[in-house]
């Protein structure tokens, strides 16, 4: 491989080429997710409220925001499990940094979660409180 070689074969792959290496990529990264039982439990949940979201928002927006808010715990959840699986190739011994970074990730989560609940709580309330 010469210096101007990439290391990543990736970055030099262009047009439809990238994009279905890419979207192969993402498939991976889906798999990985699934490997965590918070994103299992997060999937089973949106299978439910996602469909839910059509029968509870009364408006295109309010179902919008319905479903956006459950994709946005997946999203999250995600990210937190991509930042625990960079920490953890850092090494498996115990370091401050590497607990806050899990913490922050799992805050992220949690907070995710307080929002989708109460988007939900929010609409179920204004559709069945009349």
């Amino acid at each position: 491989m010469s210096t101007l070689d990439p290391v990543n074969p990736q970055k030099s792959r262009r047009g439809l080429d990238r994009i279905w290496h890419a979207t192969l990529i993402s498939v991976d990264g889906f798999r990985a997710g699934w490997r965590e039982a918070a994103f299992r439990q997060e999937v089973l949940c949106a299978v439910v409220m996602l469909p839910g979201a059509f029968w509870v928002g009364q408006t295109w927006v309010e179902t919008a925001l319905l479903a956006a808010v459950v994709i946005l715990v997946m999203v999250v959840e995600l990210l937190n499990t991509g930042i625990e699986a960079a920490i953890d190739r850092v090494g498996p011994e115990w370091h401050s940094f590497s607990k806050s970074a899990k913490d922050v990730g799992s805050a992220a989560v949690l907070l995710s979660i307080i929002l989708c609940s109460g988007v939900w709580v929010a609409a179920l309330w204004q559709r069945f409180a009349r």
